[in-house]
Formats: structure tokens, sequence, C-alpha cells
């Protein structure tokens, strides 16, 4: 969901524009329940997250759990999830030094994170490669057992 009402009617009118010119375009504008989220994500070639901040990138282990490639920006939390040109692709922005950290040249941003999706969905191959190794590293590092054996080690390291 959008953080202000401004920022949902600038979506809307954005992706209404869109659409003027592509019959292609679905915009989802609600949250849905996790049964059909993952349904999206089980069936998408890629998944693109194009977040300026984001402080884990939780979206990106779900895509990645189920089995997606995925094309995201390389800020914050996501590039502790995302390892470049294995599980997907990371897409480097400059942003602002000072908030709301907008991307300094927004154009190149959008242009390299399609660039990013293009090259995936492009190459069959390397996006399933991605997908299986996205979906290995989930259950290595992210999922409750992997976490369970983290936790473990800490504390037995602090015995």
């Amino acid at each position: 969901a959008p953080d202000t009402p401004e920022i949902a009617k600038e979506m809307e009118e954005s992706v209404n524009e869109v659409k003027k010119t592509r019959d292609n375009v679905i915009w989802i504008a609600e949250m849905l329940p996790k049964k059909e989220v993952i349904q999206l994500y089980s069936h998408a070639d890629v998944f693109c997250c194009p977040s300026i901040y984001e402080p884990f990138g939780i979206i990106n282990i779900e895509a990645m759990a189920c089995e997606t490639a995925v094309v995201a920006s390389a800020v914050g939390g996501i590039k502790e999830v995302v390892v470049n040109n294995e599980t997907g692709i990371l897409v480097q922005v400059e942003q602002q030094n000072v908030a709301p950290f907008e991307p300094i040249n927004p154009d190149k941003f959008s242009k390299d994170l399609a660039d990013g999706i293009n090259k995936l969905i492009n190459n069959k191959s390397m996006r399933e490669a991605m997908a299986k190794n996205g979906r290995k590293r989930v259950e290595d590092y992210f999922d409750w057992i992997a976490i369970a054996k983290q936790v473990e080690g800490l504390y037995k390291s602090l015995i």
C-alpha cells in the first residue's frame, strides 16, 4: 500500500497513463492474502523490487522462495538478501543524501532496472538458474530452521 494518499494518486495516474499505450499492465492496488501472493510470485518470470529504501527486503526473500529470479535496487537490506548475478540482478542507484533519498538520475535508474528485467526475460537459462539459486539461498539462510541454527550458533559462541 502507498505511504500517503498523494503517492497512491500519483501511482494510479501513472498506471492509467501507461495503460493508454499498453494492454499488459496490471496494477494491484491492495494487499493480497498470502496464498494469492504466492501464486503471483510463483507464476512470474521475474520479480522487480525498485525500492529506494529497504531495511530488510523480505519481499525479495518471498519471491526467491517461490523460485522467481529477482531484479532489485542495491539498497539497504536487499544487498544482504539478493546475491548479484547469482540469485538475481542488483541495480545500483545513486541517491540524494537527504530525505526522501530519491535517485539523482531517475531515468538512468529506470533504464537500468528495465535492462536487468530484459536481460533475465531474454535469457531463460540464466533466469532459471537464478530462480533455483534464490530458492536454495532462502532455504540455507532465511527459513526458520536456518534462522534457529544461526541463533543456536550465536548462543553457543557466547557460552
